[in-house]
């Protein structure tokens, strides 16, 4: 049997695009240093720090070391070569984004952030070497054979992604992917001051109005279905889909409560449930378990008309008060680099989704 190829390494990649992201935001305001660029290494530990900065630098990097180090050893590499692996790999980015931050002046770099980076990327391999000594890096291989066909790591990394996409604020439960208002936006404004300005109109500021409650229901339906078909184009057609459907329906309710609960306050964090959000989980639910004998491309077909139509439905939708103030809440920068992950998974997710069914749909490999 061919070595299942780990998820573990598009995760690592899309990570570490979230640190150059955390680390050079906003990306604007590009001067020339007046220092030679790796002067923050030999200049004297900072005066000034805060804890947050210490447990931020520290934790930031950790699960880098715990992807990286995870797949180099499901790539069957040696303990040590994986550890020095992970360890080269934290300290060669965090040097290079410290070495970056010499170009924006709103950045400081500093040699302490480097080592807490380092630190942190130990630490988080020595995490992983720990769960491989004990066993589970090898109980969850096993579990994958048995719950999924091969050559499913690019399916897997999605639906490891889709709660992180829940996390930014969407114009309805489970409803990601609304990116026409910013298209249109962008567009505009590309086309300002040339013969074909206002062939396409930005969004008005302050337009904003109620979902229908039966639009509601749809999105939140396909919502919990699309992640349920994912899994199915990727998983044979036996009981642990059942599992792959109470597991989508779990994680779908907690992020969309934790997103709630982050823009609004934990006081207010099932503010999300309308009359109309257990009815839709619900039919998601169910024709998630009819549709769960399917065989593995017929699932991806069907997922490819789900994720449209929830494409299509989210960006037709409009953005009621309530989404826009923690729309904006959260692009002001309230969760600081944060943000930044969960508003690009949230935006592409799905577009993402469409381009690896259409993928399987067309491929020619015979799945069980």
């Amino acid at each position: 049997m061919s070595r299942h190829r780990s998820s573990l390494v598009p995760l690592a990649l899309l990570y570490a695009a979230l640190i150059v992201y955390a680390s050079l935001y906003p990306f604007r305001g590009w001067v020339a240093p007046h220092l030679p660029l790796w002067a923050f290494v030999l200049e004297p530990w900072p005066r000034w720090w805060t804890g947050f900065d210490l447990v931020s630098n520290l934790l930031g990097y950790m699960p880098l070391g715990i992807l990286v180090a995870g797949a180099a050893l499901r790539s069957e590499r040696p303990r040590a070569h994986a550890f020095a692996f992970a360890l080269g790999s934290g300290a060669l980015l965090s040097g290079a984004m410290e070495t970056l931050q010499n170009f924006l002046p709103a950045r400081v770099p500093s040699n302490l952030d480097w080592a807490l980076n380092v630190l942190g990327t130990a630490a988080g391999a020595l995490a992983m070497l720990a769960l491989q000594a004990v066993g589970l890096l090898g109980r969850w291989q096993w579990l994958r054979e048995r719950w999924f066909i091969e050559r499913s790591a690019g399916g897997l990394t999605l639906l490891l992604l889709w709660p992180a996409a829940l996390l930014f604020p969407t114009p309805a439960p489970l409803g990601v992917g609304q990116v026409a208002d910013r298209v249109d936006d962008l567009i505009a404004r590309a086309l300002q001051g040339t013969v074909l300005e206002g062939w396409v109109q930005a969004p008005v500021a302050g337009a904003v109005s109620r979902l229908p409650a039966v639009t509601e229901l749809v999105v939140v339906a396909l919502g919990v279905l699309a992640p349920c078909l994912l899994a199915f184009s990727i998983s044979p057609p036996r009981w642990p889909r059942l599992a792959l459907v109470a597991g989508a329906a779990v994680l779908g309710f907690a992020a969309t409560t934790l997103s709630t609960a982050l823009s609004y306050g934990p006081q207010h964090a099932l503010a999300w449930i309308t009359p109309a959000t257990p009815l839709g989980l619900t039919v998601g639910v169910v024709a998630a378990v009819v549709l769960a004998p399917v065989p593995p491309r017929a699932a991806a077909a069907l997922g490819l008309v789900a994720i449209t139509a929830l494409a299509g439905f989210v960006n037709d939708a409009p953005a009621d008060p309530y989404y826009a103030q923690s729309l904006a809440a959260w692009e002001q920068g309230r969760f600081i680099r944060f943000h930044g992950l969960a508003q690009w998974v949230g935006w592409l997710w799905p577009y993402a989704v469409l381009v690896y069914l259409i993928a399987r749909t067309a491929s020619r490999e015979r799945a069980p």
